[in-house]
Formats: C-alpha cells, structure tokens, sequence
C-alpha cells in the first residue's frame, strides 16, 4: 500500500515524464526503430514542404493534402525557431516541449486545493501508449493550447476564450472546449480573437480557407468506426479499393458514400445531442467545462469519417484535465480511452499492414479500438447528463448557488 501510494506522488513525474519522453525522442530520431511503417515521413516530407511553401506568404494552393486551419501555419513553421536544426529534428524538439508544457499546467492545475495529480499521471502514461506518431504530428500542439484554456476557465475567462478560439484556427476541436463554459466574457474573447487572426490570416496570405473545401470527395478512412463495413465487406467480395487518398489510407468504391454519409449523419445527431444536453443542463460545477469538453471531443471523433491514431493524443490530454478534479467522475471513461490508446499503437503502426489487408488480426484491432472509444463516449455522455441535467431523487440536497466562475472542486453552480 505504501509502495503504490508513493509510486502515484507527483514527485515521482518528473521522472517518469523524462524517461518515457526520450523513449519517443529516440524512435522519432530513429536512433531505434520502432515496428512497423515510418511515422516520420510527415514530418521530413510533407511538413518540410508544406514548410517551404508557407514561408513565401502563401498557403499550399491547391495542394487538396493541405486541410488544415489557417493557424496551423504557425505550428508548421515553428521548427524555424530552432535554425540550428534541421527542420525535422526542430519539430520533434517543438512537440516534446509542447507535451512538457501539458504537464507542467496539469500539474500546476492538480497541486491547487481540492485537486489531484492524477491528471498530470493520465497525460505522462497515455502520450506513450500512442508511440512516437505522437511526436510525428502537431496535434500535441493543439492539445497543450486546449488543455491550457480550460484549466483557465474558471479564473480567466476571457483567456480561456481567446485560447480556444486560437486552438480552433489550429485544428478546428479546441472550440469544443467552450461548451460547458457559462462565462460570457469566455465567448465574447473566443469570437473576437477567432475574428481577428482568421481577418489576418485571411488578408496576409492567399488561400487561408481553402481546406474548407478539400474533404468533400474523401472516403473513408480505414481505421474510422465506419470503415468496419468494408473490412467484412471485402470477405464477401466488396469490389473497391483501399488507395491513398487525401492524405489517408481509405476505403473507394461502391457504397462509400452512404457510410460517410452515416457517419455525417451521426456527427449531426451527436452534435444535437450536445445542443440538447446545454439547454437543459442545471448543474454547473468547475468541472463541468472539462467533463462536457471530454464527452464532446469523444461524440465527434468515434462519429468521424477519420478516426487517426493521434487524435486520441486530444482525448488523453482533455481526459486528463478532467481527472485534475476530484469530483470529476470521468475515472472510467478515461481508463477506457487509455486502453484505446494501447490498442491504437498496435494497429497503427505496428500492425497496420494487417488493418490494410483486412485480415483477421487487422479487423480485431479496429473492431476494439472504435469499441473501447464508443464504450467510452457513452459511458462519459451518461455521466455528464446525470451530473448536470438529469433529474435529482427526491429528497436529495440541492447543490447551493455559487459564482459561476467558482474554482472549488466540490461547488456545483446551479441555474
């Protein structure tokens, strides 16, 4: 009891944080090689390309790979901070310091009255379980922008919103992180910030919106929830193709796009579901925002046409900023996306070319990874709503008013 007590001290993070973190620094680097297909081809090429073309005042004009809000401009063009470097080792040094600066914010959020580190142990063991893709993409990036305007809420509204509009010109999520966020002052700064960089981008560089229309003749990506279809399918003589496109390995031919157009469907029927949990949410606590960001963040992504390995680097870092709450009951839910986690790093990319070939062990894998996150997406959706909107039994306490910017773990905010 004693050992496992002072194994989970935040004293003990640092620690495990450094050694972890130059695992992945030494598979990025290919000092060793981790199994399966390179993750770092990204990086050296289409990012150092993308790179080239976005230093000249212009962004990747009808490059249909490029689907990408305007903002991730700077996360591709952040190595050039580090001229010492080449660009690709730059970008790895970047990432590890980005998923420094999660850490360093969950703990600070942890280590205040009425929270815990077990947030900050969430991002030091889940950003591991995913490999070194981790470090392959910006989208840790983007996650240490997200975790950051919602560990602020609560205090700083107004920078809460500014960053979550910020972290949307990134890559779209992080204005999830506004949903369970009362403060009108919050949304106020998201809009003005939103407008104001989208206005600069827009006049400083031609083609700041034109990812908007690049993904409408995508299939569906292998590894998506939806893509189990063709995975059997193929064993029942499917004819279509399994091809490269638009950035992604994906599924082409007959009956694609009535699967895509599911998968839309259920995104719309999840996103009226959210709309649906807002109005009728009477329980606000300072745990809300991250709980409601979590569940949002999960809806979408097992609901997506695209489900790629690093986008569960958004579930970690948001379940962890849950789990730096102690009434947070998203304890479940997050060892669930954990477990996904796990799984995800062995179908991509360790055994991927068996998810290509939709073989047996391929389609086990998708089969529980998109499992585990949809158990969790409807695990943590029940939380939320019987925390916040469901109504209470009879006789129980009734949470008293408080300040909706209350920072106190246990102080629900009533409307």
């Amino acid at each position: 009891m004693e050992t496992t007590s002072t194994l989970r001290s935040p004293a003990w993070l640092p620690a495990v944080w450094c050694a972890t973190r130059l695992a992945l620094l030494l598979f990025v680097l290919k000092v060793y090689v981790f199994p399966g297909p390179d993750v770092t081809s990204d990086v050296s090429v289409i990012y150092r390309n993308w790179y080239e073309v976005l230093r000249t005042g212009t962004f990747p004009l009808g490059d249909v790979t490029w689907q990408y809000p305007p903002a991730a401009a700077l996360a591709l063009l952040s190595p050039g901070l580090l001229p010492f470097l080449d660009y690709a080792t730059a970008f790895y040094v970047l990432a590890c310091a980005a998923d420094l600066a999660v850490l360093a914010l969950l703990l600070r959020g942890g280590l205040r009255d009425g929270r815990t580190p077990r947030g900050a142990w969430v991002w030091v063991a889940g950003v591991p379980l995913l490999g070194p893709t981790v470090y392959a993409r910006y989208d840790v990036m983007v996650t240490a922008v997200a975790v950051a305007a919602l560990l602020a809420a609560a205090r700083h509204p107004r920078a809460a919103g500014a960053l979550a509009a910020l972290g949307a010109l990134l890559k779209v999520w992080p204005a999830l992180v506004l949903l369970g966020v009362r403060r009108r002052s919050s949304w106020a700064a998201a809009a003005v910030t939103g407008a104001v960089l989208a206005g600069a981008f827009a006049l400083a560089m031609p083609g700041a919106f034109g990812f908007l229309t690049y993904q409408r003749d995508r299939g569906t990506e292998v590894e998506s929830l939806g893509s189990l279809v063709f995975h059997v399918a193929r064993h029942f003589g499917w004819d279509g193709q399994v091809l490269l496109n638009y950035g992604s390995v994906e599924f082409l031919g007959p009956y694609v796009d009535a699967v895509s157009t599911g998968a839309l469907t259920l995104t719309g029927m999840a996103f009226g579901w959210l709309l649906l949990w807002r109005l009728t949410a009477v329980r606000f606590a300072a745990h809300t925002a991250a709980d409601a960001a979590f569940v949002a963040v999960l809806l979408f992504t097992v609901t997506s046409r695209v489900i790629s390995p690093q986008y569960l680097v958004w579930l970690v870092g948001v379940g962890a900023v849950c789990l730096c709450f102690r009434a947070s009951r998203m304890g479940a839910p997050v060892l669930l996306v954990l477990a996904a986690s796990l799984v995800t790093v062995l179908e991509f990319p360790v055994w991927f070319a068996h998810v290509v070939a939709s073989d047996t062990l391929g389609i086990t894998l998708i089969l529980v990874r998109n499992g585990l996150l949809v158990a969790a997406a409807v695990t943590a959706a029940r939380v939320l709503w019987r925390d916040t909107a469901a109504p209470q039994p009879s006789g129980a306490p009734a949470g008293r008013p408080a300040r909706a910017d209350a920072d106190a773990d246990e102080t629900p905010v009533t409307s």
